[in-house]
């Protein structure tokens, strides 16, 4: 299965695209998550650091819908979670972190663009609580920011041919929360296709793939997830 943003939302963490998303309320907020602006310009970078500061997903709990895919792994029916997000919420709500392919990284730890060291991101928040307001590695030097897959940033080869390689294995691809506007990961949905998966997407928006998919539900993902996770006949509107 695929997941993005739009399971978070009833955790308290917006979106990027949909009606009050990050993006679609503060267009600079899109320039924080480029690479390249982050890496030239110090304010960015500081702009950045106070947005991870205060980001609500620090505080924000698993809700039913990420309960629903731990009960989906419980029952033997998870071959493999991608996710688009960032927020580590599935592995909080207790799918086994192995099965959990974070095609974006994690917002949950560091790591510096000159060195690449790694770490836990609370070590250099609390740096910015204390004044620093830009902080660098203190190995190298050199910039820190989220280990996250930013705009403009290469995508982690092995990370996506596993995420591509389980779509293309699935008999059943469950697409939640996700524009499907974002590739490679999007293509995800035509090799499951290919591979005579049943598609099934759970989104607010209309997405790309709505036309080819088996069902599509537009409900409430919290609400509708558990449902359609219940088994047959728990959830009844579907597009076909």
């Amino acid at each position: 299965m695929l997941s993005g943003a739009g399971i978070s939302t009833d955790s308290g963490i917006p979106d990027f695209r949909g009606p009050q998303g990050l993006w679609t309320k503060n267009p600079l907020a899109e320039k924080m998550s480029n690479i390249h602006y982050y890496l030239a310009d110090p304010e960015v970078r500081k702009a950045s650091w106070q947005n991870r500061l205060s980001s609500p997903a620090w505080g924000a709990k698993p809700n039913a819908g990420h309960r629903a895919l731990v009960q989906l792994e419980e029952k033997g029916k998870l071959h493999a979670l991608i996710t688009q997000n960032i927020d580590e919420l599935h592995q909080i709500a207790g799918n086994t972190p192995e099965r959990v392919i974070e095609v974006h990284g994690t917002m949950r730890k560091f790591m510096c663009w000159g060195c690449g060291m790694r770490g836990p991101m609370p070590l250099v928040l609390e740096r910015v609580k204390a004044g620093e307001a830009d902080p660098a590695c203190r190995d190298c030097g050199g910039i820190l920011k989220s280990d996250t897959i930013s705009f403009g940033q290469q995508l982690v080869p092995e990370v996506i041919d596993r995420a591509l390689r389980a779509a293309a294995e699935a008999d059943f691809f469950l697409a939640v929360g996700t524009s499907l506007q974002v590739y490679p990961v999007a293509g995800a949905v035509d090799l499951a296709r290919a591979a005579g998966a049943r598609i099934v997407i759970v989104n607010a928006q209309p997405t790309p793939f709505d036309s080819v998919a088996d069902a599509v539900f537009h409900e409430s993902i919290s609400e509708i997830l558990p449902a359609i996770i219940s088994g047959p006949g728990s959830a009844s509107r579907s597009k076909k």
